[in-house]
């Protein structure tokens, strides 16, 4: 058989190598690139175990000898892994960092106080239910597109302006840049339903509107017995420990 001239060959290089001898000079190839840029003595995921052969522990690769541990060095599996590897290590070491790392001090904003808004209180009550209400009517004219009002419920115990009186209780609108604003008004249990309880903001008018009712104060069928058929009712008692219970 002529070998010199056979299909893919040159002239005068001999025959062309099988498929094995291809892989063999692959590796060696890849053993001897290895050989410059590693040093196996301080790999770290080199490992000879007690038969004798040679493992990855990065890979979990068996190999007989350290010239195919150099050669898988160099391979795609090897080199993936490596990449996996540093890409968490690289992610663990930014959360260990931002865990120890000191919170950073809340900075107060300074918004300068324009003043007091304008407002109007008007008594309301439910014909049906016969329930009384306030409706608190706040302008609010300088605000900006952004803000909207809040209020909230206050205990008189929280406050510190006055001396706390059980019988009483605060609510408080906020928007800045005005001042905080807060109505006295009976330490009853306000209905929250829907409909005894609603608020509105007007963009267009910057008035904020808020309405709600209080609960029809009602005594137990034991009580009113109790106190016989012509006694008089009594005023209602409120509890210091929590105003919103009437006994």
């Amino acid at each position: 058989m002529d070998f010199q001239n056979r299909a893919g060959s040159k002239p005068g290089a001999g025959a062309l190598m099988s498929h094995s001898d291809s892989n063999v000079a692959r590796r060696e190839r890849l053993r001897k690139l290895a050989l410059e840029t590693i040093d196996i003595a301080n790999d770290p995921y080199f490992m000879r175990n007690h038969l004798g052969s040679y493992e990855c522990k990065l890979c979990l690769t068996l190999h007989t000898n350290e010239g195919s541990y150099l050669a898988h060095t160099q391979g795609k599996k090897h080199q993936t892994n490596l990449a996996r590897r540093a890409a968490r290590e690289a992610k663990d070491s930014e959360h260990a960092g931002s865990a120890h790392r000191p919170a950073l001090p809340q900075v107060k904003k300074n918004v300068v106080k324009i003043g007091r808004p304008g407002y109007k209180v008007t008594k309301v009550r439910d014909p049906q239910g016969k329930q009384f209400g306030l409706l608190f009517e706040v302008t609010y004219p300088e605000v900006t597109d952004e803000t909207k009002p809040r209020h909230r419920f206050m205990s008189a115990y929280e406050q510190h302006v006055e001396a706390p009186n059980s019988q009483y209780q605060y609510l408080l609108f906020a928007a800045e840049p005005y001042e905080t604003i807060a109505f006295k008004v009976q330490s009853r249990e306000v209905d929250m339903r829907p409909g005894r309880f609603w608020s509105h903001w007007d963009q267009d008018t910057r008035k904020f509107t808020l309405q709600f009712f209080f609960r029809n104060q009602t005594r137990s069928y034991a009580d009113r017995g109790a106190a016989g058929p012509g006694a008089a009712p009594d005023a209602p008692h409120i509890n210091p420990m929590n105003p919103y219970i009437v006994t």
